[in-house]
Order: C-alpha cells, then structure tokens, then sequence
C-alpha cells in the first residue's frame, strides 16, 4: 500500500547521505532522486516550511521510501499550486506515482487553501502524462524550456473536503 509521509528536513539528510534514517525507513535500490534534485527539493521544503506552507512527501510502499511528491514552490495569487513527483528508477511502472499523485490531491484538498494543482510534463513523457490524465488532470497548453525542452502543461481544479464542486474552495490556508 502506497502512502505519503510529510518529508521533513531528517529525511532529506538521510537521503543525501548526511544522517541515519529518521524512522524504519530503507530506500528504495539505487536511491529515489539524483543528489541535486533532492538539494534542490530540501531547499523549497525548507522555505515552505518556514512560510508554514506544507512542501514534500516521501512516496513510501511498506517501510521502502519508492520517490517523492510535493510543491515547487508557494501557491500562486489565485491559489494554484504546481507540484512535482519522481519515482526511484528501480520503482517505476508499479503504480505509485499514480497512487502518490491521487493521495496528494486528496491531502491538499482536504486541508484546503489551494484552489488548483499545475504539473509539466516532457512531451516525450508518456508513463507521467498517464499519471496526470488518471487523476483528473487536463492539458491546458504547452511551452519550451531551454534545459527540459518542449512540455505539456497540465492542471486540475481542487475541492475541499465537504465542498460541492461549485464551490470556490477553503479559505482555510494550507498550513502545517
């Protein structure tokens, strides 16, 4: 059974080799992320967290750390979120970056404060476009960047916990 653990900044230490595990947790074969994404990630959970914003999950199956989800940075102005998520290459085409992605949108629309969730994905992605498209996620355009090259921009409208869908959200902040 998939599930998400709130990454906390122990974690990613151990991650990067810095410290033991924080809990009974092993990582996953030939580890989940390259050292300068998870430094990268450690840092915008880090200002997140310091904004009492919520920023990283450890994609966990049993008591194996399998990848990572969470935001790239702060909500925008009108509440939209975008988030990222990366599985261990050793982990891949089992379903969990499908599983992570579902849990965090329920997560976050259950704590409400954001209105809508953003991904990109590489246009030669296919397996991450599958992932977006089966949790309710719909293509809303397409733009280059110089480093990843040509993507699919994607997005999903949240409902909070107990809201009908006509509704425009909490107004409760996703905080900690």
């Amino acid at each position: 059974m998939t599930m998400l653990i709130l990454a906390r900044d122990e974690h990613f230490a151990w991650l990067l080799g810095e410290a033991p595990p924080p809990e009974p947790l092993r990582e996953a074969p030939g580890g989940v992320e390259q050292r300068r994404i998870l430094r990268w990630l450690r840092a915008v959970s880090a200002r997140l967290g310091a904004a009492g914003l919520l920023g990283s999950w450890l994609i966990v199956e049993e008591d194996e750390v399998v990848g990572l989800c969470g935001f790239k940075g702060p909500p925008d102005g009108a509440g939209s979120a975008e988030i990222g998520y990366g599985i261990a290459a050793t982990r891949r085409r089992y379903g969990h970056a499908t599983e992570a992605v579902r849990l965090l949108c329920e997560e976050v629309g259950r704590l409400g404060g954001v209105t809508a969730l953003r991904a990109e994905t590489a246009i030669n992605n296919p397996p991450s476009q599958r992932v977006l498209e089966h949790n309710g996620f719909l293509q809303v355009g397409a733009r280059h960047d110089p480093e990843d090259g040509d993507l699919i921009l994607w997005s999903r409208p949240l409902v909070g916990a107990g809201e009908d869908p006509g509704s425009p959200g909490a107004d409760v902040a996703n905080r900690r």
